[in-house]
């Protein structure tokens, strides 16, 4: 029997797998999705930095809080300090650091004369970060491309944004960054690091910030919200460990320093808790037409009633709206604590409802448009409601276009500053070195920088409530020289006591500008006010017959005006013993006494020479006066005007003449 073998079947070679084809179309698609992003989002922000940038230092004009932010931005790298006073916990000192990095990165404060101007500067970097990242939240919350646009240009080009944007507040620095922990918040990959992100920077944003820990309800739920559930409890944990930890490391500031908790003649963070939750002077009701709260809210709406109205009722209706609900309840929680009797609201607690206001008013929309185009059994009644919608915010658009566009004009052309940088300048110029000012912070740096101690100026508000600056006045307000008055120090005289007594012996020697944005330079009588006018009334009588005495000597011809002014008392006695003297070798021809910007009908303390013994007064006759010495002396003697000007400092000595003590 034979066998015969076979050979197993012979398995034919797989073919060769097909190479996988290239995902040209999803990267195209991509690549088009980034091009329509950036053209929608680039425009807008460029738009928003033009405007935020046009006339910066002009409107509005700039206030004391800004200059402290400002100054103690400086003194980090001016004099290595974490503010230019005793820092007493009253804010985390996170916000001002960061404009401290963005003024010493960039030299801001190199490139401008008014300091305030360079923490403008990064003001509008970090509003432009915010805007992007707005508007990146808006596309992640589903919103469309017009639609974040839309939402970008309401936070940044409405005038109520634009007042606040452009001012120097913590509230600036803190908002890119709640806005950032809120975009982490909500990521779908790589969450572990993505909420991570989000703790820290809702963390920054309170130790810039600490009113913006009341958002930390709406963080929390975005966390819980976005979570996988098979991760949930690692990325919440890891979110909630970042958090406290870096929370903690302010309280480990406090604690190095040995300041964490109260003690005799020492600042404490426990203190500077305790004050902003409990010891500030609250603001009144809003029903009380006089109280701050009302004053605010009156100051918000003056300059935006259309974004508040559409702000609050896209915040109820967004309550509809599934995924824009926990924004809409943050709004109206903000909202209620803005409207609670007896509480503190500072000025800038706006900033915080500004982002959420214009994401909802475009969210709503946005959500609107999209049932009317796309009906899915809504009904006829909610599409007459979304139809309704759409029209009411067409409508609100129509008002909003001419009262934005006045209100624009205004921050785009006018210069509400002027009247705070002349009188920087007045004093820059007249009062010397040396002299003890009494200032708003919003020109400290300034006068430091030109040459004045810092311990020479003092913010007005450390005058009654620092025991270091009272040390330096150890005879109260008889130690200040100067003290130079703006609205903010006019607004609450009685809340400072010791400036309030400052101001009442003082008379003013040069004011610029009117109403809120008066400036006034007063000079300090250590003898009071009483005897200041009556010193001053016995000066001008001694001056009034000296000039008529004067006035009658042939040798001295007489211009314009200048007789009048010479018979009236009105000309300084240090330029009547000039001219007396002068009188004595030359017959001298004087055209004005001229009258410096801001000291209106004050005692001419200039005087213009224009011709001697019939010649032209020159290099000669500027000499004679700059040689003079004594109390005749002047300040300045110059060639100018079609003459010589004499220029005298602002405070006359007493007695130079008969009759006056």
């Amino acid at each position: 029997m034979t066998s015969t073998l076979q050979r197993p079947p012979v398995r034919p070679e797989p073919p060769e797998a097909a190479p996988a084809p290239r995902p040209r179309r999803a990267t195209r698609a991509r690549l088009r999705a980034r091009a329509l992003n950036y053209a929608w989002l680039a425009p807008a922000l460029v738009l928003s930095a033009v405007v935020q940038l046009v006339n910066l230092g002009g409107s509005p004009q700039r206030i004391d809080d800004e200059g402290t932010y400002t100054a103690q931005a400086w003194a980090i790298g001016a004099f290595g300090e974490i503010a230019h006073y005793t820092y007493w916990y009253d804010h985390p000192p996170v916000g001002w650091i960061q404009i401290a990095g963005w003024t010493g990165l960039t030299g801001a404060f190199d490139r401008y004369d008014v300091a305030v101007l360079a923490g403008r500067e990064a003001m509008v970097a970090f509003t432009l970060a915010a805007a992007a990242l707005l508007w990146a939240l808006a596309r992640r919350l589903g919103l469309g491309r017009p639609a974040a646009t839309a939402a970008l240009l309401v936070f940044t080009l409405s005038p109520l944004a634009l007042q606040f944007h452009r001012s120097v507040y913590l509230d600036n620095v803190a908002t890119p960054w709640l806005l950032g922990a809120f975009l982490l918040a909500t990521a779908r990959r790589n969450q572990l690091a993505a909420h991570a992100g989000a703790a820290a920077a809702f963390g920054v944003a309170v130790l810039s910030k600490e009113t913006f820990l009341l958002a930390l309800p709406l963080l929390a739920w975005l966390l819980w919200r976005y979570a996988a559930p098979s991760t949930r409890r690692y990325t919440l944990t890891v979110a909630s460990s970042v958090l406290v930890l870096i929370g903690a490391s302010y309280l480990v500031l406090a604690t190095v320093k040995g300041e964490l908790l109260p003690g005799a003649d020492r600042v404490s963070l426990v203190d500077g808790v305790m004050f902003q939750l409990a010891d500030r002077d609250s603001s009144g009701s809003p029903l009380d037409a006089g109280s701050l709260v009302s004053r605010t809210l009156g100051q918000w709406w003056q300059l935006d009633p259309v974004l508040i109205v559409a702000g609050l009722v896209s915040g109820v209706a967004a309550l509809a709206v599934r995924r824009l609900r926990p924004f809409a309840l943050l709004l109206l929680g903000l909202t209620a604590v803005l409207l609670r009797p007896g509480g503190y609201v500072p000025v800038p607690y706006v900033i915080v409802l500004l982002p959420l206001a214009a994401l909802l008013v475009a969210g709503v929309t946005d959500a609107a448009v999209r049932r009317v185009r796309h009906p899915r059994g809504t009904g006829t009644a909610g599409r007459g409601l979304r139809l309704a919608w759409v029209a009411g915010v067409a409508a609100a658009a129509v008002v909003a276009v001419p009262l934005w566009g006045g209100q624009l004009r205004g921050f785009l052309r006018a210069d509400l500053d002027e009247p705070m940088r002349q009188a920087q300048d007045w004093v820059e110029t007249n009062v010397p070195r040396g002299s003890t000012l009494v200032v708003d912070d919003a020109m400290w740096v300034d006068l430091v920088r030109a040459g004045f101690d810092r311990d020479d100026v003092l913010w007005y508000y450390k005058v009654d409530t620092d025991p270091a600056v009272a040390a330096l006045l150890p005879n109260g307000w008889q130690d200040v020289d100067y003290v130079i008055t703006t609205d903010s120090m006019r607004t609450f005289p009685t809340a400072f006591p010791q400036v309030s007594e400052t101001i009442a012996n003082s008379q003013v020697v040069a004011s610029f500008g009117e109403g809120s944005t008066q400036v006034d330079v007063r000079r300090v009588d250590p003898a009071g006010l009483a005897s200041a006018d009556a010193t001053t009334a016995a000066s001008r009588e001694a001056r009034a017959r000296a000039g008529a005495d004067l006035a009658r000597n042939p040798g001295l011809t007489l211009q314009g005006d200048t007789r009048a002014l010479l018979e009236s008392g009105m000309v300084d006695s240090r330029i009547l013993l000039a001219l007396a003297s002068r009188l004595q070798t030359a017959d001298v021809t004087v055209a004005d006494f001229p009258i410096s910007l801001g000291e209106g009908d004050a005692v001419r303390r200039q005087v213009l020479v224009t011709a001697e013994d019939g010649s032209a007064a020159g290099a000669t006759t500027a000499a004679w006066f700059a040689d003079l010495d004594g109390p005749a002396a002047p300040d300045a003697s110059a060639v100018a005007d079609g003459g010589v000007r004499v220029t005298y400092s602002v405070a006359e000595p007493a007695g130079l003449l008969p009759g006056v003590g």
